[in-house]
């Protein structure tokens, strides 16, 4: 969600100070009222880590969004040249509603058709998209595509705590910070520049929930509850998510981070890998 411009506090976007010295891309590339997708992130981002490495430099790839990190390791084009379909498959949604659209997709593609819920209407449309632009199914292409070698060889780290409690704490206090940082003046402000509640920026954690509180449809301390709620929920997702890969180097805090630690686990591992 770092992508969207006025975005900050929510989404927790290294400030000027912090970025000092250390160049930052794929930040403030979209607006809120834009749809973004890891297909899109991966066009957008493959060059920018091309022209790192053609200048001899390291791009440290930083995020908790494990699709966009795989979508852009691996770096396979989806191949779909947009002809239109997308356009007609929205506008039978508006006239007909999404069974018919599920009901066609279950027929070309029952294998994917019984992973996602009937109502998912955004990935039904881009399964559909798929099919009609290229005449080859989503489990189709996936099955491809995991046979292929990643575009990058990447050394991967992932940060943790020993004790649940402990990361689930560091949530709970990162909200509580959001909260006096003004996260529901930003979401406000959002709001009230046009940006609709419903677009996908504005389902982001912290912004959904906060987004009815602010315009007076709820309470502003239970909605910084749920934004804590939900943000745990999303971690352990995440962790579940990461976990699935072998290769990721694990480092665990204790009760507090120790970043002297941490950079000492991380040199040594490069160094081990070859990696100046």
């Amino acid at each position: 969600m770092q992508i969207y411009r006025r975005m900050d506090i929510g989404t927790a976007k290294p400030t000027e100070e912090e970025m000092q010295g250390v160049p930052h891309h794929m930040i403030d590339v979209a607006d809120p009222q834009e749809d973004f997708s890891a297909e899109r992130y991966r066009r957008q981002a493959v060059p920018v880590v091309e022209d790192i490495l053609a200048r001899g430099k390291l791009p440290v790839v930083v995020g908790g969004t494990g699709l966009y990190l795989d979508a852009l390791i691996n770096g396979h084009d989806f191949a779909v040249k947009s002809t239109g379909w997308r356009e007609k498959l929205q506008a039978r949604f508006d006239a007909e509603g999404i069974q018919p659209l599920w009901e066609a997709w279950v027929e070309i593609d029952p294998e994917a058709a019984i992973r996602l819920h009937p109502r998912d209407t955004k990935r039904v449309i881009r399964a559909l998209e798929v099919y009609y632009e290229t005449g080859t199914t989503i489990s189709a292409h996936n099955a491809a595509t995991r046979l292929l070698p990643p575009r990058y060889t990447a050394l991967k780290f992932g940060l943790n705590f020993e004790d649940r409690a402990d990361l689930y704490r560091r949530i709970d206090q990162r909200v509580d910070e959001m909260a006096e940082q003004g996260l529901a003046d930003e979401v406000r402000s959002l709001l009230e520049s046009g940006v609709s509640p419903g677009c996908t920026a504005m389902q982001a954690i912290g912004y959904k929930e906060l987004a009815a509180a602010v315009t007076g449809q709820g309470d502003l301390h239970a909605a910084l509850e749920q934004v804590k709620l939900r943000s745990r929920q999303y971690a352990k997702r995440q962790l579940t998510w990461f976990r699935r890969d072998r290769s990721i180097c694990w480092f665990k805090y204790g009760k507090e981070p120790d970043v002297a630690a941490l950079r000492r686990f991380v040199t040594e591992k490069m160094t081990e890998s070859g990696i100046q």
